[in-house]
């Protein structure tokens, strides 16, 4: 997987990018970014990339010849994807269509916006991480690469990404690690036991229970129709009217 990615603020990347997962998918050649200046494209001595908007206001507009000339010199298929807080908003379903495709092109915004031309002419979706406002979009382009990244095969453990939050509109069981104790606190007897059956549907049960009281709305989608779901939610209601 490439991605293209367009911002004023290259160096914000750098840390990110540079670390953990991200560079060791990178070093394997799983990943590859591209991080593009802007204003690279700019011919005039002050590399203008803004300007005031018509009918004035405050701030200013990301001009649109800068972000077409940048973006057309590169790009090479794929969406072209413009991180700004009017997108569709940024979720695990959004990150698995987009694991689907060999390049993507990410753009970042600042200032108060960029010119609608290029939403409309240039940019083939819109991006936004959640309902606020961030200073540019660079951050939103992390967030975004690095949920897509992790679902491109070999960059992760195999099977690791089945079981996380989100995966099925679930929130994950709680997970343990050693020591057994720690200051008195225990975990659960079954994930002691070596019953892997009764691990499963406890991890199941846990995940259920989670989801239904912290994300009531992703619980509302869930399909809870087998039979063994059937006993779980009445374990769980049971449980709560105790």
């Amino acid at each position: 997987m490439h991605f293209d990615i367009f911002t004023l603020f290259p160096a914000m990347f750098q840390g990110p990018f540079t670390e953990s997962i991200l560079k060791r998918a990178q070093e394997r050649n799983l990943l590859s970014i591209a991080l593009h200046n802007i204003r690279d494209v700019t011919t005039d001595k002050h590399h203008v990339v803004d300007d005031y908007p018509y009918g004035g206001g405050v701030g200013m507009v990301m001009k649109p010849d800068p972000i077409f000339n940048a973006i057309e010199a590169v790009h090479q298929g794929g969406p072209i994807i413009y991180l700004t807080p009017q997108g569709r908003l940024f979720n695990q379903k959004i990150a698995h269509e987009l694991a689907q495709e060999p390049r993507i092109t990410l753009l970042c915004g600042h200032y108060e916006g960029i010119d609608e031309r290029v939403c409309e002419h240039l940019v083939t979706d819109q991006i936004s991480i959640g309902d606020y406002v961030l200073t540019g979009g660079e951050l939103a382009a992390m967030i975004v690469v690095d949920a897509v990244s992790r679902l491109t095969p070999g960059v992760l453990t195999e099977g690791s990404a089945a079981d996380e939050s989100h995966s099925n509109n679930l929130l994950e069981y709680p997970q343990y690690t050693r020591p057994p104790v720690f200051r008195g606190w225990g975990i659960p007897d079954v994930l002691l036991s070596g019953h892997h059956a009764n691990i499963e549907r406890w991890r199941r049960k846990e995940a259920i229970r989670r989801t239904r009281e912290r994300r009531p709305d992703l619980f509302a989608k869930l399909d809870l129709s087998s039979k063994q779901d059937k006993k779980i939610l009445k374990e769980l209601d049971d449980e709560t009217h105790i």
